[in-house]
């Protein structure tokens, strides 16, 4: 059975609260066999707390797919991209550094590369993915574009991002602010100032100051 068309993976990394979630419920996937399949990153960790679950963005044309020597990376029809084939990869780690989204890691230990599979078991069976299942803030919310668009009025989901000269369109939707731009730029980070404010103090002389 595909997964819906109609469906579709959005990230709001605006609503991530950091708790882990994710994380825990997509090692409980029946399919991962403990291991998890998403990432929590913090954006900055010297200006913000604030933190955004990683996951795979599902590439309409896959990078790791197509650096792939071994074809052990695989898209279904239905625009899943799954983890590597055991029987056909050979851990050279092409996948790992062509991602532009830093997705796909190398179990050293199984000599196998894994990323999240958009939990291909549940969701070709009409049930949510785990980690979109156990979300207490909807960051990561799986649904129709009717849904989400009556959700989050004040955002709209973006699938189309630039990485230099390359142009990557995705199945999972990013939902950004209404005014923000119909793609993302990846360079446009390059010249953003930051999240939070700059510590100006010399906190370790400050510290030295408060012992005398």
């Amino acid at each position: 059975m595909p997964v819906p068309t109609d469906l579709h993976f959005y990230i709001d990394p605006a609503r991530c609260i950091g708790c882990n979630a994710c994380v825990q419920g997509c090692s409980e996937c029946e399919s991962h066999k403990g291991q998890s399949m998403i990432q929590l990153d913090f954006i900055d960790t010297l200006r913000s707390p604030q933190t955004v679950p990683v996951v795979c963005m599902h590439c309409d044309s896959p990078t790791c797919a197509e650096v792939c020597p071994a074809d052990a990376i695989k898209r279904t029809e239905d625009g899943v991209v799954l983890s590597a084939r055991k029987p056909r990869c050979i851990a050279c780690n092409n996948c790992v550094l062509a991602c532009p989204f830093g997705v796909p890691k190398m179990n050293t230990d199984m000599g196998l590369m894994m990323k999240c599979d958009l939990c291909y078991d549940r969701t070709s069976v009409g049930k949510k993915p785990m980690c979109a299942s156990v979300c207490p803030s909807q960051a990561l919310f799986y649904g129709t574009r009717e849904e989400i668009e009556r959700l989050r009025p004040r955002s709209t989901p973006v699938s189309t991002f630039q990485f230099g000269r390359q142009t990557i369109t995705t199945r999972v939707r990013m939902m950004v602010p209404r005014e923000a731009p119909p793609h993302l730029s990846a360079l446009d980070g390059l010249r953003d100032p930051g999240i939070g404010h700059e510590v100006s103090d010399d906190v370790f002389a400050t510290h030295a100051r408060w012992e005398e």
